[in-house]
């Protein structure tokens, strides 16, 4: 089976050479050409554009920023659906909002294509060794054929239900990671600020009901203050404002996850966007004037 893949950035380019590590045949394309050539280098095909990339290919996986983005490259000219030939099965692992996945379903429909929403989580480290936790959407058919291509790039895959299901999990799971961020942001600085060694409380509490995966991830890099992305701050932003916006759709109030975005709010204004979403500590600690580090 060949395989297109469209969006080589942070996420995408690992992703898309677990595929190639896997043996299957892909074909890429991106804005930028200096992420084709990683992926040409490691044996992918380079295709012209994403109608392009489609018409030599019968599964296609998007993994781009945003609903915008997605709707361009699938919908757009020299789009997905220019080139997708009826059957073909579009694979998008953005995370976007469920009613943008909806919409570009539909429209994807008309051309006989078929649509699943596949977001991931676990960032750069996970998509480099290939064991994202990926939760689909769609017609469980088309996520039949394309299972053991997802299996690739995750350990965890996981029909959820109808399209947009995907995307709406992937909502509830940001929610979850950035207030665990959060909560252990403050925590961390309340111990360093009090005195105590910020490391020997992590090794302390990473054992008992505290313990995280979010702690395991983010402590040991906030530790060595290495806030390099694997996840941008200004990615989170994203989804939360597609969380909200969301809640608001279907009547939740989301009274926790709009103060965390807006303490990611702030971190933008301090010229932190770029930062992992790990640096939501730096709020915290500007606040308290200490750093937490070794």
């Amino acid at each position: 089976m060949k395989i297109g893949f469209i969006g080589l950035g942070i996420m995408g380019k690992p992703m898309a050479k677990n595929l190639l590590k896997a043996g299957y045949s892909v074909v890429v394309y991106d804005i930028v050409p200096e992420a084709v050539k990683a992926l040409t280098d490691a044996g992918a095909e380079k295709g012209e554009s994403s109608a392009d990339v489609a018409s030599k290919t019968e599964v296609v996986i998007t993994m781009l920023p945003n609903s915008p983005h997605v709707k361009e490259a699938v919908l757009g000219k020299n789009g997905v659906l220019e080139g997708a030939k009826p059957g073909t099965i579009l694979v998008d692992m953005s995370s976007i909002a469920p009613l943008a996945s909806k919409e570009i379903s539909e429209k994807a429909a008309e051309k006989g294509v078929i649509m699943l929403d596949a977001p991931v989580s676990g960032g750069e480290p996970k998509a480099i060794d290939g064991t994202l936790s990926i939760m689909v959407g769609g017609p469980v058919d088309a996520f039949k054929k394309v299972e053991d291509i997802l299996k690739k790039m995750g350990s965890s895959v996981v029909h959820v239900g109808e399209i947009g299901s995907g995307n709406m999990t992937k909502l509830a799971n940001q929610i979850i990671v950035a207030l665990n961020i959060a909560a252990m942001s403050e925590a961390m600085v309340l111990a360093t600020k009090a005195g105590v060694d910020p490391e020997k409380v992590y090794h302390a509490i990473r054992g008992g009901l505290a313990g995280s995966t979010v702690l395991d991830a983010k402590v040991p890099l906030v530790l060595q203050r290495n806030f390099k992305p694997g996840f941008r701050i200004e990615l989170h932003i994203k989804d939360l404002m597609n969380a909200i916006e969301t809640g608001h759709e279907v009547g939740v109030p989301l009274p926790l996850t709009s103060q965390v975005m807006e303490i990611m709010q702030a971190l933008k204004v301090d010229g932190k966007a770029g930062n992992d979403h790990g640096g939501i500590i730096q709020f915290y600690e500007k606040l308290a004037q200490i750093e937490v580090k070794k």
